[in-house]
């Protein structure tokens, strides 16, 4: 029996990148998507769950249930964002699901997407790395089996993932010709799509070997075999 995978945030940038690996990985049997809207995509390994209001658990009964790892991909920029609004949706919202998963997949391995600078102390100026660092120290005390907080750098789309946020689209398409110098000079801060779905998927199946992945823990973890 190959992999039961459920994906949350599988219509934004990373969780595109991770589908779509999640999808090509043989070891993979099944992916759910669950999200506000569908994927717009056809696959005989793909299920979805589009669910408007995913605060709304008894919708979810029954769907939760029977899967090995938790892709977590779900976010919004704090660009803009009070404190509290971003609070609700990184923190509350993430919580909510992954205690819900906890409770019905005890064996399960838990990734959530991060991001690097994220503050682990929950005390920094920065009110969006407080929220993310809070979020993480909250979800590594969950009785998942085992529980992995991805933090990348730079993300670059390799396989026309898009951003659903208008400012960094245009950002994304200002430096795309200039995709590979930035990796060049810049490895430690630096990865893909493509890269983030191989770690998720190796970690997964494979373990990892701390539960903090910095940028460059992402890296050696997509290169092993």
């Amino acid at each position: 029996m190959g992999m039961k995978v459920i994906l949350f945030g599988a219509t934004g940038m990373v969780g595109q990148g991770v589908l779509r690996e999640c999808l090509l990985d043989e070891g993979v049997e099944q992916v759910l998507a669950v999200g506000r809207s569908g994927t717009g995509q056809r696959h005989e390994k793909l299920r979805e769950h589009v669910q408007e209001d995913l605060w709304a658990l008894p919708a979810l009964e029954g769907v939760l249930q029977g899967y090995d790892a938790c892709f977590f991909c779900l976010g919004v920029s704090s660009a803009g964002m009070k404190e509290a609004a971003y609070r609700r949706i990184t923190y509350e919202l993430t919580l909510t699901l992954a205690r819900a998963l906890a409770e019905r997949n005890p064996g399960m391995t838990f990734i959530y997407v991060s991001g690097e600078g994220t503050d682990s102390t929950e005390r920094g100026r920065m009110m969006w790395a407080r929220v993310k660092g809070e979020t993480e120290n909250a979800l590594l005390r969950l009785p998942f089996q085992a529980k992995y907080m991805f933090r990348p750098g730079f993300i670059q789309p390799m396989h026309g993932e898009k951003t659903k946020v208008a400012w960094y689209r245009v950002i994304y398409s200002g430096l795309k010709p200039f995709q590979g110098v930035l990796k060049a000079l810049l490895p430690k801060h630096v990865t893909s799509t493509e890269e983030v779905g191989r770690a998720m998927l190796r970690a997964a199946r494979q373990g990892a070997p701390k539960a903090v992945l910095e940028n460059e823990d992402i890296h050696r973890l997509a290169a092993q075999p």
